[in-house]
């Protein structure tokens, strides 16, 4: 059976891996995202290692600038993670019809179980 991750070992493993991706260091994103200019490392190593926690506004600003969706930081299942990275690169129109073909879906299956 997988182990469940703690919310924070998922926090810091989704922002180390966003970093990683863009191939950025700590101190970019850390300036970038307004955290103490002079810690920005320090601090974004410890928001990485889950020494430290980040406020909800720090959050949302590292999210920004590591161009993923905030609620992508916070899940632990792999497909939804996907699914949102997946939905957030999609035009606003492909996000609509997206949306309108999930509740089609949602309906069908209602329909179904009835």
């Amino acid at each position: 059976m997988k182990r469940r991750l703690r919310q924070r070992d998922v926090f810091t493993q989704r922002l180390k891996e966003a970093r990683q991706r863009l191939g950025i260091s700590q101190a970019a994103v850390g300036i970038a995202a307004a955290v103490n200019h002079s810690g920005a490392s320090t601090r974004l190593n410890r928001y990485e290692k889950g020494v430290y926690e980040p406020d909800m506004e720090t959050m949302a600003r590292i999210a920004e600038v590591l161009n993923v969706p905030l609620p992508w930081l916070f899940t632990s299942d792999e497909t939804l993670a996907e699914l949102i990275l997946n939905f957030a690169m999609l035009s606003s129109d492909s996000q609509l019809r997206l949306l309108n073909m999930s509740r089609q879906m949602l309906s069908i299956s209602s329909d179904e179980d009835a």
